[in-house]
């Protein structure tokens, strides 16, 4: 079968439908509009006599001719990619062009890419970078990101990983008005007295907030009416004085700076994994994600 411009354009298309299972977000990737994608992917089913996808009202799903399309079609586009960045290896560094798409999570996206971000442009202004922040544990090959950021220990065991910054130091940390009021705990066990935010990981389960001093370790199960999976929604609580939060050290230097919060149980702070990026080993990195890792090993936003 003769292949065309048109066929290629359609088999993009029909791409990044099945990468983000939605007409939306695939439309935000190449720049149309969610239903110009609809109408575009019922006109190439009409051309090739088959039907790619089921759609209803809450879900796009690919049919079994869809599945074997997608499963034929991943390997010779991402080859295609891998040569047209390899381009940049005959560019100017700064000259370098594509698009990255990383899956970070929230703390990642705050204390490590906002600090280097505009650097980078300054350096690399024609690398574009979409970022997904979420909390949630994603598939990154699934939802066609490049490379995702997450902390060490989480990271998929069939993926290449490096590490982009020093552990980070967890605090528990209140309001003045809530301690005046409540107390202050002096050991973890304490806190079963207290109103604590409690934590949702991206799996749906609750974190027991983890303390360390000298030989003892102890994870609790905090006591509170809240849970929540949102860091400034936390620092808001707290500084509110809605319960003692448990956070990187790093996301609350500023509000106990400003005498908003105040540490406590500093003497129990445990040491987290750091963050790593990681991505699929069988693929060629891209260079823009190349610049980015080196850039950030480089600037050392929280250490290294």
């Amino acid at each position: 079968m003769r292949i065309n411009r048109t066929d290629l354009a359609d088999l993009g298309t029909f791409l990044a439908i099945a990468r983000h299972r939605s007409f939306r977000r695939a439309g935000v990737e190449l720049g149309v509009s969610a239903s110009a994608l609809s109408h575009g992917l019922k006109a190439m089913e009409a051309r090739l006599g088959v039907r790619l996808f089921n759609r209803t009202s809450r879900s796009i799903t690919l049919t079994a001719a869809g599945e074997d399309l997608l499963a034929s079609l991943d390997a010779p586009f991402a080859a295609i990619g891998t040569a047209l960045d390899g381009l940049n290896e005959h560019r100017d560094p700064t000259q370098a062009t594509g698009r990255i798409r990383l899956n970070v999570l929230e703390h990642a996206s705050t204390l490590l890419l906002a600090p280097v971000l505009p650097r980078f442009h300054e350096r690399y202004p024609h690398v574009e970078i979409d970022v997904r922040v979420s909390n949630d544990l994603l598939d990154v090959v699934g939802t066609g990101a490049d490379a995702g950021i997450r902390y060490g220990g989480t990271v998929p065991q069939d993926m290449v990983a490096q590490r982009l910054s020093a552990d980070l130091r967890w605090v528990v940390v209140g309001a003045l008005a809530y301690l005046d009021q409540h107390g202050t705990p002096e050991h973890p066990r304490q806190l079963a007295a207290h109103r604590c935010l409690r934590i949702r990981l991206g799996d749906d389960r609750l974190y027991r907030w983890e303390f360390e001093m000298a030989d003892e370790e102890i994870a609790l199960d905090v006591p509170g009416a809240v849970t929540i999976d949102n860091t400034q929604f936390a620092l808001s609580l707290a500084v509110a004085g809605g319960g003692l939060a448990y956070l990187p050290e790093p996301c609350v230097k500023t509000s106990v700076a400003r005498g908003e919060l105040r540490i406590v149980l500093a003497d129990w702070a445990s040491l987290g994994a750091g963050f790593h990026v990681y991505y699929p080993g069988r693929r060629q990195v891209p260079t823009g994600l190349r610049l980015l890792i080196d850039l950030i090993r480089e600037e050392k936003p929280l250490g290294l």
